[in-house]
């Protein structure tokens, strides 16, 4: 019985081939979208995934009280991980983590090799705590002491040419402090959001930088292993109680939550979380279900629109006394047999475009063709088969054995409009992810464009290192010599990242007032260098000789602190200082967030990044001239630098990503919309040739003939364009909320995915009607 279905299959794929052609290319780019964007979505939903105490990995964050919200920060003090140690024995392992972000490339040096790596420092039962496992070394044993590093396999690689006899040899972090190697681990997988290529003690980082393990102080992340079987929210209640009865003032409130949810689930409002990377796996989800639908519409539009074609072959088959759930399986056979095909091709195509696509999401998606993998594909073309092929097989096997012997197939009025409300269904998902398409790239687009309070251009940053930590002062002063240069500081972070402190005091401060502060440490001429502005009060200059207890605030700490004529007055932040200053407000985060309470004080002793402001037009000369410059003033240190709009669009790298893909999808469902409707618009201007000759006997223009033909096209486009557009409406402000500072949805938008949607939909059908309008009527007169 399938056999004999195979081979009917195949004898209307040979008899009517256009159709075939139509259907399969549509079926197989949709299915190539979906397998695409299935391979995309199965990596992100395993990100941090691999770690074996997974279900009873957590990390601590921590609810912030803020007027009448509540704010959630991911970092804490790294006093906490000994808080969770002592306090909770339901905490088998605990950890804090001064992670690589902070630090950038660190340069590194073995012998005659001076490479730079990303490194975090990291307390002792880190590699108890995550599986980035060690191939040399002991878990318990590799960061006991101090002055121990723990390298990946590549390091070992780069640093050694070997992974062998490694364990006891010397490390020198940036050509001063020297470290032995006690441990090799195998390089994090790809699906780990920490990549990092060496590790070092926290406690080493706590000698030099105390604040790390102070109560007063932020930044570090901490992160815990829990005993099997521990109730999660009595760990969390007693936690909560813990920190109140030690901070009697505290309104800060600490929770554990599961390291791996972090990743898609990051974001928190008022304490409950509110989504994260989530939102673009559904976003990419429902993508992938439209661009499938589309398909499947086609598939059912054709089958139905040229049932005509079968009738001498249902009407025997009734005859001869087949019934009816036979010839449904016979045409789901044939759906189901057209969807594995597309499949194959699909393969094909995801074969053939998956270097592109991993350069477009930045990752390293394979086909990997295990059990779960080929279930998943065949789960998909068989269900695609099934709801492409169930409507034709259930109105095809339907029919009336008597009238179709007859020859004769009268169209009901519901048939026809099932037809018209899918290619309306089509049309209205277009017109959705057209008007997506361009929100999105309005809104990254805007973004890009946004003032941010400072002049991110020309502006060239790169690390402190080597001999500029100890003559920063000097070697700013000669670098400004170097032509094309126009000015030139140092301070202790880059401007799209920063670390912060909740332990400032001032005369009349509430003592609820749990207000985080961002904290740049500067030096002379940071602020002009990078061009921001000064409200009121003067910035750090060398002409007095107090600026070392300066501070300067902007004007959303101002108001936080509820401060009048500040100027002059003192603050207690390691010691008294004095306010000089009040900068405007300026964007150090991405738009999604608002600005933040911050202020900058003098501290060059700390400073971590170098800032220049070059001159435009002459970039590569004035690169080559500093490169020159740098090594000879700071030899053994490769010179690694970097525009700093180019860290700004880092922070939209997501966004990008998003309109990048969104406007390949929408293509790809709009071509697809279109091939079914090119199949459908041949078969009518087919089914209406006699009556285009008659009209055109009778005196009729191609222009009105035309006009008649695409008249109902135009208006299925209108009323798609009615449906979608509250729709996207609704859809695109809600994803505007994840931004703080968000463009509007302009009348324009909606008018411009309409105007396009009509245009395509007209030069899909226009081909097809002007064929049937120029065509000799005599020809037309003598069809059937």
């Amino acid at each position: 019985m399938i056999k004999h279905n195979i081979l009917l299959f195949l004898r209307n794929v040979i008899k009517y081939k256009s159709s075939f052609l139509i259907n399969i290319t549509g079926l197989s780019m949709g299915l190539a979208c979906v397998l695409l964007i299935y391979l995309w979505v199965n990596d992100e939903l395993n990100v941090d995934k691999f770690h074996e105490n997974e279900d009873r990995l957590y990390r601590v964050i921590i609810h912030v009280p803020d007027g009448e919200t509540i704010k959630t920060w991911k970092e804490t003090s790294g006093l906490m991980s000994e808080l969770l140690i002592e306090e909770l024995p339901e905490v088998e392992y605990a950890t804090a983590v001064a992670p690589p972000s902070w630090f950038g490339k660190i340069s590194l040096s073995a012998g005659e090799k001076n490479i730079k790596a990303d490194g975090q420092y990291v307390e002792k039962d880190y590699f108890n705590i995550f599986s980035y496992d060690l191939v040399q070394g002991n878990e318990d044993q590799v960061l006991s002491d101090k002055n121990s590093i723990v390298i990946s396999e590549n390091l070992a690689n780069k640093l050694f040419n070997t992974t062998a006899n490694v364990i006891g040899k010397v490390i020198k972090l940036e050509q001063d402090k020297q470290f032995q190697v006690s441990g090799i681990f195998k390089n994090p997988p790809a699906n780990s959001t920490v990549q990092f290529d060496f590790a070092l003690s926290f406690d080493f980082l706590a000698d030099k930088t105390p604040w790390v393990k102070s109560w007063g102080s932020t930044g570090p992340e901490v992160f815990a292993v829990l005993h099997k079987e521990t109730d999660i929210k009595q760990v969390n209640d007693k936690l909560a109680m813990i920190i109140k009865k030690r901070f009697e003032n505290s309104t800060i409130v600490p929770a554990l939550v599961p390291y791996s949810e972090d990743y898609l689930y990051g974001n928190y409002e008022n304490e409950v979380k509110s989504g994260g990377r989530i939102k673009y796996v559904r976003l990419f989800s429902i993508i992938a279900v439209i661009i499938l639908m589309i398909a499947c519409i086609n598939f059912i539009n054709l089958s139905t629109a040229t049932a005509s074609r079968r009738l001498k072959e249902i009407g025997i088959k009734k005859t001869v006394g087949a019934r009816r759930n036979a010839f449904v399986f016979q045409l789901l056979n044939e759906s189901i047999l057209m969807s594995l095909m597309a499949m194959a091709i699909a393969l094909l195509i995801v074969i053939l475009f998956l270097p592109q696509f991993n350069e477009i999401v930045e990752k390293h998606l394979t086909l990997n063709f295990n059990i779960s993998f080929i279930l998943a594909i065949l789960s998909i073309a068989l269900l695609t088969g099934f709801v492409a092929g169930i409507f034709p097989a259930l109105y095809l096997s339907g029919f009336n054995s008597v009238s179709i012997l007859k020859g004769k197939l009268n169209g009901s009025i519901g048939e026809l409009w099932t037809r018209k409300g899918l290619v309306v269904a089509q049309f209205t998902l277009s017109i959705l992810l057209i008007v997506s398409v361009l929100a999105v790239f309005r809104q990254v687009e805007f973004v890009q464009k946004q003032n941010l309070g400072y002049e991110r251009d020309n502006i060239v940053h790169f690390k402190v290192e080597g001999k500029i930590k100890d003559q920063l002062e000097t070697f700013i002063s000669e670098v400004k010599n170097i032509p094309g240069i126009l000015n030139a500081s140092a301070t202790t972070h880059d401007m799209v990242g920063h670390n912060w402190s909740v332990g400032l005091n001032w005369e009349g401060k509430d003592p609820n007032n749990q207000t985080r502060f961002q904290v740049i440490g500067a030096n002379y001429g940071l602020i002009e260098t990078l061009g921001m502005e000064m409200i009121t009060g003067r910035s750090f200059s060398r002409d007095y000789g107090t600026d070392d207890i300066g501070i300067i605030f902007n004007e959303t700490a101002i108001k936080s602190m509820r401060l009048n004529d500040p100027i002059g007055k003192a603050i207690d932040f390691y010691g008294e200082r004095r306010i000089i200053g009040i900068i405007k407000d300026f964007h150090f985060k991405s738009l999604h967030e608002p600005i933040e309470p911050l202020f900058l004080y003098m501290d060059p002793g700390s400073a971590k990044k170098i800032m220049l402001r070059i001159q435009a037009g002459k970039e590569r000369k004035v690169i080559e001239s500093l490169q020159k410059f740098y090594q000879t003033f700071n030899p053994g240190f490769p010179f690694e630098y970097q525009f700093l709009d180019e860290n700004y669009q880092a922070l939209y790298n997501s966004e990008q990503r998003v309109a990048t893909l969104s406007r390949y999808f929408a293509g790809m469902a709009i071509l697809i919309s279109c091939l079914g409707l090119l199949g459908l618009t041949a078969f009518t201007m087919d089914r209406r040739r006699k009556e285009i000759g008659i009209r055109k006997v009778n005196g009729a223009k191609i222009s009105e003939i035309l006009t008649i033909l695409n008249k109902d096209f135009v208006k299925w486009v209108a009323i798609a364009f009615i449906i979608a557009c509250p729709i996207a409406y609704y859809a695109m402000n809600k994803w505007l909320e994840n931004f703080a500072y968000k463009t509007m949805l302009s009348w324009w938008i909606f008018a411009l995915a309409g105007v396009l949607a009509l245009g395509i939909a007209l030069l899909t059908v226009s081909w097809q009607s002007w064929r049937a309008a120029t065509r000799n009527p005599v020809e037309a007169l003598r069809y059937e």
